[in-house]
């Protein structure tokens, strides 16, 4: 039998970049492929040069669509990755959406450096381009959930529901004897829309690679903080503005602001969704709905049969650059639910430039904010942030409502993998340092688990 590694390419010491190599000597596949976010210093890792040559991988297994798992796979195909992608029908869909905006972004980023002379290249090059992300979901192959799927000569995958978002899986791996189960991000126990994740199959696993974006938490249980701040600013005149991930967490919210207002907890104002991702994302999600998808959990079909959860009557959708603008002209309450989650680019940041520094308007944090990012800073206080090479003063009220996040915490993530047998090994990535050395720790404290948190690219052998 053939020796067996695992590479640790990325999500190591961070959050972001997923990337994990299985290699046996007679294959290689790659575990995600994911964008690096957050920091000057940790976005630089996206433009190093990738440890292995992209043609000699066979396969990328990829557990779900958002861009710090999917975004990095344009530049391996541009780099000479042939293989199949391999994932869930609506991780396939989803991903499309992602990686085009992506690689919109990076033409776009590429040619305002050129403009204002930032960079030593002349031209300003894109990581990738649209042309490149188009080449690269031709290389898609769906498959469904909880069927055992060959993606290389000895590497065979299992996708189950991690309830995560919509395609989101946790993948089991069959690789030259050894077991492997990868978490991906894995979801809460109650999804608004969708099912829980599956339970983890029995094992014992030679390994288990999980995430740990909340492993040093426990989520807090949902409060009224988030209509009270919308009401506390409606009563002041002001517009509430929320940063929200386009895939998932802006279904999330919309579906919740649905609810209070058919509640009577909030008055009927103008929502706005200013995101074409956020917006593309939204139409997946309304047709899984619609035709009763096995993802979505039956209570959520039946209530919503022949209506829009996302919609309570009050829904504007700002698909242009203009309309984007238009919003702008608002001076009376309403809601703005745009990308990206982190504010770190995309119109979100326009809207914080006109709203921020003023304090009848409100901020709203949904979801993890990554060191560097311009939403750390808002929730870590900051009296200003830097936008389009401005210092904008931040007088808004800056509300954090964690309840919202659809990643488990230390507790779910323990109590969901403990039901398997005691694997050979546990590799906890996808965390900041503390909190990955805490729930490592956890583990092995709590399950007597070998517990470990690799280094970047540090190989391991399976044994």
């Amino acid at each position: 039998m053939s020796d067996v590694t695992l590479q640790f390419l990325g999500a190591t010491h961070t959050v972001t970049g997923s990337r994990f190599l299985i290699s046996t000597g007679t294959s290689k596949v790659l575990i995600d492929a994911g964008l690096f976010q957050g920091t000057n210093e940790i976005r630089a890792l996206n433009w190093e040069p990738f440890p292995t040559k992209a043609s000699t991988i066979d396969a990328i297994i990829l557990t779900h669509a958002h861009l710090d798992h999917c975004g990095y796979i344009p530049l391996l195909v541009k780099q000479g990755f042939t293989g199949k992608i391999y994932c869930t029908t609506f991780t396939r869909d989803l991903a499309e959406v992602v990686l085009l905006d992506s690689a919109h972004i990076q033409e776009e980023d590429a040619k305002y450096t050129d403009r204002k002379g930032y960079s030593s290249h002349k031209p300003a090059l894109p990581l990738y381009t649209i042309e490149d992300a188009q080449k690269a979901i031709k290389q898609f192959e769906p498959i469904d959930f909880r069927v055992n799927q060959n993606v290389a000569t000895d590497v065979a995958v299992t996708f189950h529901p991690s309830g995560h978002i919509l395609g989101a899986s946790f993948a089991e791996i069959a690789a030259a004897g050894k077991t492997f189960l990868f978490t991906g991000d894995l979801g809460r126990p109650l999804h608004p829309a969708l099912v829980p994740p599956d339970p983890i199959p029995a094992g014992p696993f030679s390994a288990i690679v999980t995430e740990s974006t909340y492993g040093d938490r426990i989520h807090e249980t949902p409060t009224s903080e988030f209509a009270d701040a919308i009401n506390a600013t409606i009563k002041r005149g002001g517009i509430i503005l929320i940063p929200a991930f386009a895939v998932d967490r802006t279904e999330v919210i919309l579906m919740k602001l649905r609810e209070l207002i058919e509640n009577n907890t909030i008055p009927q104002i103008p929502v706005y969704v200013d995101s074409p991702m956020a917006l593309a994302s939204l139409k997946f999600y309304r047709d899984a709905i619609d035709t009763r998808s096995p993802e979505i959990r039956p209570d959520v079909a039946d209530q919503w049969a022949g209506q829009d959860p996302f919609d309570a009557g009050n829904l504007h959708e700002m698909r242009t650059v203009e309309e984007s603008k238009s919003l702008n002209d608002i001076h009376s309450p309403a809601i703005i639910v745009s990308a990206s989650g982190m504010a770190s680019g995309g119109r979100v940041v326009h809207h914080l430039a006109q709203l921020l520094p003023f304090d009848k308007n409100t901020v709203i944090l949904v979801g993890y904010q990554a060191i560097g990012t311009r939403g750390r800073s808002l929730g870590d206080g900051a009296e200003h942030v830097t936008i389009h090479g401005e210092s904008v003063p931040v007088r808004a009220q800056i509300v954090k409502a964690e309840a919202f996040s659809v990643h488990a915490d230390g507790q779910e993530l323990e109590d969901w993998l403990k039901k398997t047998e005691k694997p050979h090994a546990v590799y906890v990535v996808h965390g900041e340092p503390e909190s990955a050395d805490i729930f490592a720790k956890r583990l092995h404290n709590e399950l007597q688990w070998n517990a470990i948190v690799p280094e970047p690219n540090q190989t391991v052998a399976i044994n």
